[in-house]
């Protein structure tokens, strides 16, 4: 019996089975960090690929907690996801054909483009995502800073079950998806083969995503396939190493805080906003938002 044959089959989660590999990956690159001076070139700004003990702590404890949200999320959408399999779609692909794994991952890395860019692009779902960009340090602690709120991903994914991609399929591929990301965060990786730069997502494809300067904002949203930005108008190819960070910082290391500060903001805005429109721009707007007289003022 295998250990994991509890479970059912969406929680036998690759993420979690991929720890002792984060666990190596990190502790090499925390070694490589420690050697290098913290402050390479007098600037103030963090040598390549350091680390900063309280901010890698908040980021693993982050990832810690995603595990059971994540898992928490995937519990309630099985239902859904099950019944549109099992009721509403037209075929079901077979769950042990290699064509279902590959066209699936395919698939839903084009879907996670799509609600990465929503994250960017709507203030609400924003705020569910910008605790994985609130670091100002750039390493494979950062990629374990992950949301507690999958609830746009589950809306996201549905079409896959829909289509008649199994449950499980649609979890597993979602997770080696993850996997695949967990590498492109280091500045351990300089540019890579190009044809492999041109249909993959790097280490220098998503440092420039990861970077608050104008020019990099909100550009290369691919997760495992950087293609995808090709197509639609967001690629931008790393020119200088960028600042990390959130172009408004929130100073703190409380994991709590780093969550969910941003739904606190929009609370905030809304409150004081003096019309409906104002209210629903908070929300649904991007990221910056405010009304044109508040623009003007300013």
């Amino acid at each position: 019996m295998d250990m994991l044959d509890f479970l059912p089959e969406p929680m036998r989660e690759p993420t979690v089975l991929a720890i002792p590999f984060f666990v190596l990956l990190l502790a090499l690159e925390t070694y490589a960090a420690s050697k290098l001076e913290h402050d390479e070139n007098g600037s103030g700004r963090p040598a390549k690929g350091a680390y900063d003990g309280r901010d890698a702590r908040a980021s693993i404890w982050m990832g810690v907690v995603s595990i059971g949200t994540s898992a928490a999320w995937k519990f309630a959408a099985l239902f859904g996801y099950t019944a549109l399999f099992a009721y509403v779609a037209p075929w079901q692909m077979p769950v042990d054909a290699w064509y279902t794994w590959v066209i699936g991952f395919v698939a839903l890395d084009f879907l996670f483009y799509w609600e990465h860019r929503i994250a960017h692009r709507v203030r609400l779902v924003w705020a569910t995502h910008q605790a994985h960009h609130s670091s100002e340090y750039f390493n494979f602690a950062t990629a374990l800073r992950q949301k507690w709120n999958n609830s746009m991903g589950i809306i996201m994914w549905a079409p896959l079950p829909l289509l008649g991609f199994p449950p499980a399929v649609v979890f597993a591929v979602y997770s080696l998806n993850l996997i695949y990301q967990f590498w492109i965060h280091t500045e351990r990786i300089d540019k890579m083969w190009r044809p492999f730069e041109f249909v993959m997502n790097t280490p220098s494809h998503h440092r420039v995503h990861h970077g608050s300067d104008p020019e990099y904002l909100d550009r290369n949203y691919g997760g495992t396939f950087i293609v995808w930005d090709r197509l639609f108008g967001s690629f931008q190819p790393e020119l200088a190493r960028p600042n990390y960070g959130l172009t408004k910082p929130v100073g703190t290391y409380n994991i709590w805080k780093l969550q969910t500060h941003e739904y606190v903001s929009i609370g905030r805005d809304v409150r004081s906003a003096s019309s409906i429109r104002a209210k629903l721009g908070y929300i649904f707007g991007p990221p910056g938002w405010a009304p044109a007289e508040e623009k003007v003022s300013v």
